[in-house]
């Protein structure tokens, strides 16, 4: 039975010059009124491609899509250096006698694969001091940010000409690529900017999975994912009555035996917890101590997405 009000998950193919909070703002019109909608990661205006937006009860679970990995095809602008990374900046031209070979931009594309620290852009969305960053840069103010360590799983060359280089990215949640343009510029002696960026993947989500940001209610409707897409990269358990009442309950279970048997590695702390029905029925979390499981977040009797 589906819910009376829109539940789930849409996939969202973000047009350039408009931003994640325009694409909120814009299902907001279309479905019904109150109804709550978030996205799960900033794109940049100048940027396209997969925005994760999470419908009525899916918001609770937005963090879980947070984390996952991120794709980016991106052409970067080797010779230049902006004050925003982008093209959306002040733009100035480099002085450079001798553009880098392939092989020196292949080995220099390398060395940043792995945990690195990066500085996030000027002009952001992180926060100083309680200010968004943008804010503070637009407003003439210097802005400090501090360095953060993020994870580049891979990077791939796909075409260099200079002064054009064409990669793919694969990284952790708050990987600026504006970033690693700049520090990649650095690197190489000759400046670089984003010139044009596209997020093809989160997590599970990938482009045939989106739709436009002009569709209908009927086709948001058609494409509305269930909950459990959310909290696919979650170790899964099934649960049987009357294990599940107590969950609903918010009361502390004993660990089925079916878990007891498995080797749940130290990191995980979180486990998808299934009905009978196989919907979503919480998130719950560990104490290995005691051998218990306890709801962290529980959800309604169905994940079905859609509306009435």
């Amino acid at each position: 039975m589906k819910s009376t009000s829109p539940d789930g998950l849409l996939v969202i193919d973000k047009p350039r010059g408009i931003t994640s909070r325009d694409v909120v703002n814009r299902i907001q019109e279309v479905l019904p009124r109150r109804t709550r909608i978030g996205h799960t990661g900033t794109l940049d205006p100048l940027a396209t491609g997969i925005l994760v937006v999470c419908v009525g009860i899916a918001t609770r679970l937005s963090e879980y899509v947070q984390r996952m990995e991120k794709t980016y095809l991106t052409r970067l602008r080797l010779g230049v250096q902006s004050d925003t990374d982008d093209t959306e900046g002040a733009i100035k031209a480099l002085a450079v006698p001798q553009p880098p070979s392939k092989e020196t931009v292949m080995t220099a594309i390398q060395s940043f694969v792995g945990e690195i620290v990066q500085t996030p852009p000027s002009f952001s969305a992180a926060k100083v001091t309680g200010q968004r960053a943008y804010d503070l840069a637009r407003a003439g103010r210097e802005v400090l940010l501090s360095p953060r360590t993020v994870h580049i799983y891979a990077l791939d060359l796909r075409a260099y000409d200079y002064p054009w280089l064409d990669i793919e990215v694969r990284c952790s949640k708050g990987t600026y690529i504006r970033s690693l343009a700049r520090d990649l510029g650095d690197h190489l002696g000759c400046g670089a900017l984003v010139e044009t960026l596209r997020r093809t993947r989160v997590g599970v989500f990938d482009l045939s999975l989106a739709c436009p940001i002009e569709s209908t209610r009927t086709a948001f409707s058609e494409r509305l994912l269930p909950l459990h897409w959310a909290v696919a990269e979650l170790t899964r358990l099934d649960l049987q009555e009357p294990d599940i009442t107590h969950i609903r309950q918010g009361q502390r279970i004993a660990w089925p035996s079916s878990l007891v048997s498995h080797d749940l590695p130290a990191h995980v702390g979180e486990l998808a917890a299934f009905g009978t029905e196989g919907a979503l029925v919480a998130v719950v979390g560990i104490d290995r101590q005691q051998e218990l499981l306890f709801p962290l977040k529980v959800l309604p009797n169905s994940d079905l997405p859609g509306y009435t």
